[in-house]
């Protein structure tokens, strides 16, 4: 069992950064898959980036491509999603979510079994 606890959420202006915290509960945090989701006002939760256990893989969503860096540290049981130049189109609620399946499609909602409860992000234009 995994429970994920998000901060770093707030108001930013275009173009500023935050950085987005998940704290994770269990002993066996360093085997999970951590993905980042959000929601935008009035749409889907959409897959925004996810990192393998050892960090040796990394996953983006177009849209944040060379504007958003996941990493993590295990020792610390923490996920962290640095977010850059920011645009008022990243306004959403964000979510930590984590997989400990073997076999699985990082971009998929349905591949995490454990979730947070989202921090909100609002970048004013």
């Amino acid at each position: 069992q995994v429970q994920l606890v998000e901060s770093g959420g707030g108001l930013v202006q275009a173009g500023g950064s935050l950085r987005l915290s998940c704290a994770a509960s269990g002993r066996t945090f360093g085997y999970y898959l951590m993905g980042w989701f959000r929601q935008p006002p009035g749409k889907e939760r959409e897959f925004v980036a996810a990192i393998t256990w050892d960090g040796g893989n990394t996953w983006y969503a177009d849209s944040v491509k060379g504007r958003f860096t996941i990493s993590r540290d295990n020792a610390k049981n923490t996920v962290y999603l640095q977010m850059n130049s920011l645009k008022p189109e990243d306004t959403a609620v964000y979510y930590c979510a984590a997989s400990s399946r073997l076999y699985y499609d990082a971009y998929a909602a349905g591949t995490y079994g454990y979730w947070g409860q989202g921090t909100q992000v609002t970048v004013s234009s």
